[in-house]
């Protein structure tokens, strides 16, 4: 059977993310919602998402195929559920379709006509920006237990402090000496090649991905997740970080999702917490305005290739578009559009040929190029969030 992943009606509300990427291709808990589908069909997948992005992400239609809301998680019962698709057969929790089955000759999926079957266990299911990372804490356990089944894990150092052993799993090539890992509360996983230098201070759940680093005296706080490639340092709670990004020194990142090819300059701050303990609303792609998230803890949410310099400082609930450098004293806006170049004192456009030219410098050294396709993508994406920027 051919499976395609699809965006659903979820896109626009996890934007900047899905500005650069399909919904499927959101990293939370260990692996990538494409790469927990793909694992557990035992098939590969390809996407329906946005004109501008399908170059890069191309569907492949075949005789016969199930699409699948990429905004729902897998698990075994809904999986095996998926499988047994016949034809005019649709899967539905609530009003939302999770998946069903078309053939290539359908122009138009009429689901008056489907027989609708209703799955009744429980689900993820990922709707905006702030379910990444408040949800990560499941996410990260279910992976963990779908990576770790049957597997043996490295074995943990001597030198290493650790409690509820049972839970912590180290790929092959991982380095760690001299850490504290407490993983009563959730579990720890190690990725292939993942450098965690000592004094390192870890409290579960935790996934630190392929050839990430922990800097020395680096403080986690679960749930968190450090895409591949990324590298962390001073004090983390509750974030997700794609990949390929940086927050290499000191300073504190809580309740936040960072993008990949972002870097945060050292000392950089985000608060999470209003001081009046009020619920934190965040700017909304779709309204375009503020909206509640029903969160009282609420920090950065960074889109890919944004930057910032040292001791910068995020207020609580900030929203970065996407290729946005950020620099100077003070508080930026709680919403930085794509491509704005200042802070506090203002923003100025950031021309997509000064972009490239950052872009190729940064990716160079992880040995990754931007290719025509990125290019096009984010010139789509120039013009796109052009409105937001003040001229």
């Amino acid at each position: 059977m051919n499976y395609i992943l699809f965006d659903g009606p979820s896109r626009n509300s996890l934007l900047p993310f899905t500005f650069t990427r399909p919904v499927a291709d959101i990293r939370i808990g260990i692996l990538t919602i494409r790469e927990k589908w793909e694992t557990f069909l035992d098939a590969t997948t390809t996407t329906v998402t946005e004109d501008y992005l399908s170059d890069k992400y191309p569907m492949v239609e075949m005789d016969e195929n199930i699409m699948i809301n990429a905004s729902f998680l897998p698990n075994l019962e809904l999986v095996e559920m998926i499988k047994d698709l016949k034809e005019n057969q649709a899967i539905f929790k609530d009003e939302d379709v999770i998946a069903f089955y078309a053939k290539d000759t359908q122009d138009d999926i009429d689901f008056e006509a489907y027989e609708a079957l209703e799955f009744d266990g429980e689900l993820l299911k990922i709707e905006n920006t702030w379910d990444i990372f408040s949800k990560n804490g499941e996410a990260i356990q279910e992976d963990f237990s779908l990576l770790a089944k049957g597997r043996t894990s490295q074995p943990i150092p001597s030198s290493c402090n650790v409690i509820a052993p049972e839970n912590i799993f180290i790929e092959e090539g991982a380095s760690l000496e001299f850490v504290t890992i407490n993983a009563s509360e959730g579990p720890v996983y190690i990725g292939k090649d993942a450098l965690v230098m000592e004094g390192t201070l870890i409290r579960g759940p935790l996934a630190l991905c392929e050839a990430s680093v922990t800097k020395m005296g680096t403080k986690v706080y679960g749930p968190t997740t450090i895409g591949p490639f990324s590298t962390i340092g001073g004090e983390v709670k509750n974030a997700v970080m794609f990949g390929y990004s940086n927050k290499g020194h000191e300073g504190y990142l809580g309740n936040a999702v960072i993008g990949e090819w972002c870097n945060l300059g050292a000392d950089t701050n985000n608060s999470n917490l209003k001081n009046n303990y009020a619920e934190v609303r965040l700017w909304s792609y779709e309204t375009e305005g503020f909206a509640k998230t029903g969160l009282q803890f609420c920090g950065l949410m960074m889109g890919d290739h944004s930057k910032c310099g040292i001791n910068t400082m995020f207020n609580t609930g900030t929203v970065v578009g996407v290729s946005a450098n950020i620099f100077g004293s003070g508080f930026p806006r709680n919403f930085v559009p794509s491509f704005s170049w200042g802070g506090n004192s203002g923003f100025t456009t950031f021309n997509t040929k000064k972009a490239f030219e950052v872009m190729e410098v940064v990716m160079a050294r992880k040995q990754q190029s931007l290719t025509e396709q990125d290019k096009a993508i984010f010139e789509y994406i120039f013009e796109e969030t052009k409105k937001y920027r003040r001229q």
